[in-house]
């Protein structure tokens, strides 16, 4: 419970592997923050194992936002019939069940891609994944900005009736494919997550490498002390704040992270203990 800090998966921080083996990565991970997000879920359902895996390396009070896989959530564009689509939400909520069973789940992450626009089919289709989902805590983000522009107050009632947890974004006024960031829960949890604000990388322009330039991004001292108050104000209002951090295209998720940590005077003390690097000279 209370805020929880991390960043988006765990194999691409550098500042946390200088010194440790491939295989320890979640485990050295885990001595640093409370919480992850998989976003390998994203490119395929994953089988149960894995997930158990991951459930054995970490801490027992250590959690995990699961992101859902990119077919139920439309970023590869088939058509599938309600049965089809009904069937393979099934399949990722099986195959999540480890973690599920291990009271480590903070939600699973809907993040719907910037075609995804206000409509009233748009609006079924969350209703149907949130149903088939079951009593799963369910987040959702959104990434088209008719969703909020003017329709702000619709847009988090419905995630209200629907019993969705609203992902609050930070990431730059780049046009109907991008989000303002509306500070308000409308659950017991809220997720915040920081994708940067590289505003002219956010968009695809033809560029070859796109996806590595859009979370290129340093947020600075001022930037990430204007979150202070908005998530001591979504503390008090809900149970559990977890925020992530996604702008580690140049390795700037960890920094903002510890930073961020810093300036809340946070200190968790239910993480796997560090590792001691044996081969460190200055130990001796």
């Amino acid at each position: 419970m209370g805020i929880r800090i991390g960043l988006t998966g765990w194999g691409d921080h550098p500042h946390l592997y200088q010194t440790q083996q491939q295989k320890n990565k979640l485990v050295t991970y885990s001595s640093h923050f409370p919480t992850v997000e998989i976003d390998s879920s994203f490119y395929a359902i994953h089988e149960q194992e894995r997930y158990a895996n991951w459930v054995k390396q970490t801490p027992e009070n250590f959690t995990f936002v699961i992101k859902a896989w990119k077919t139920m959530t439309g970023h590869d564009r088939l058509s599938l019939t309600n049965k089809e689509m009904k069937d393979i939400t099934y399949a990722y909520k099986k195959s999540i069940l480890p973690v599920v069973e291990s009271n480590k789940l903070t939600a699973i992450l809907m993040q719907f891609p910037p075609w995804f626009d206000l409509t009233s089919r748009n609006m079924n289709k969350i209703k149907k994944l949130r149903s088939w989902l079951g009593d799963l805590p369910v987040a959702i983000e959104f990434r088209n900005r008719t969703w909020f522009s003017p329709r702000e107050k619709e847009t988090l009632q419905f995630l209200i009736n629907e019993q969705c947890i609203h992902v609050i974004c930070d990431e730059p006024n780049a046009g109907i494919g991008s989000i303002p960031a509306v500070i308000a829960n409308t659950n017991d949890k809220v997720i915040v997550r920081f994708h940067g604000r590289n505003v002219y990388g956010w968009n695809n322009h033809g560029q070859s490498n796109w996806r590595e330039v859009r979370f290129l991004y340093r947020y600075n001292e001022q930037e990430l002390r204007e979150w202070v108050t908005h998530i001591r104000d979504l503390e008090k209002k809900a149970k559990e704040v977890t925020i992530l951090f996604n702008n580690n295209s140049g390795g700037d998720a960890y920094d903002n992270a510890k930073q961020l940590i810093d300036m809340l005077n946070i200190t968790y003390t239910d993480l796997h203990p560090k590792q001691m690097n044996l081969f460190d000279d200055s130990l001796f």
